[in-house]
């Protein structure tokens, strides 16, 4: 097991190594590479990730507390079981990565590239999603109360299920929804109606 702590790094290549079991605190790592490296129960708290690439990255059981993750890439990266607590992931992209499992705990993942991914049944109530891409994305049973998703793309999304109660929803494009099964509320309601066209009485 390793500790790394308040430690800075920058364009160090770290691909294909096994970095798991160990600790990282307060560190900062720009522009560095992660590709295929094991991070398997690894633990992060109060680091900063800028602009790193994860692709391939094994963060099966890993940890991340008030950690941030910024415009990363995380093509392929395996988070079966990984847990984030108040992260912030903004502007990261996630294309074919493996989200089964995975625990999301409030934070910021606004601008990501979570196209395809599966949620359901997460609890990401408050979670900040401004203008996150949703796209076809399994939302069953999730529960998305009080979160911002201002202008998500969300089309193709399956949300039955899903408990949207209480979340910013400017901008989405309700049309592309099928929110079939998916719990809104009255404010929600009425901007769903307004976008068929009805009208409605306040």
């Amino acid at each position: 097991m390793y500790s790394y702590i308040e430690e800075t790094y920058t364009g160090t290549d770290f691909s294909g190594r096994d970095l798991g079991e160990g600790e990282l605190r307060n560190c900062t790592f720009e522009r560095c590479r992660f590709i295929g490296t094991r991070l398997e129960e690894a633990w992060t708290e109060s680091c900063q990730f800028i602009d790193c690439d994860f692709s391939g990255a094994q963060f099966n059981a890993s940890s991340h507390k008030r950690s941030a993750f910024t415009n990363c890439r995380f093509r392929g990266a395996n988070f079966f079981v990984a847990k984030f607590e108040e992260c912030k992931m903004i502007g990261s992209d996630f294309n074919e990565a493996s989200l089964d499992g995975i625990t999301i705990a409030g934070g910021d993942w606004s601008y990501t590239n979570l196209r395809f991914a599966n949620l359901s049944k997460q609890a990401m109530r408050g979670i900040r999603l401004i203008e996150a891409d949703l796209y076809s994305c399994n939302l069953e049973k999730a529960d998305l109360r009080d979160a911002d998703l201002t202008r998500a793309r969300m089309g193709k999304s399956r949300m039955q299920g899903t408990d949207l109660r209480g979340a910013v929803m400017d901008g989405v494009d309700f049309m592309s929804l099928d929110i079939k099964g998916a719990r809104m509320d009255a404010h929600q309601g009425a901007a769903f109606l307004r976008a068929y066209g009805a009208r409605v009485d306040d």
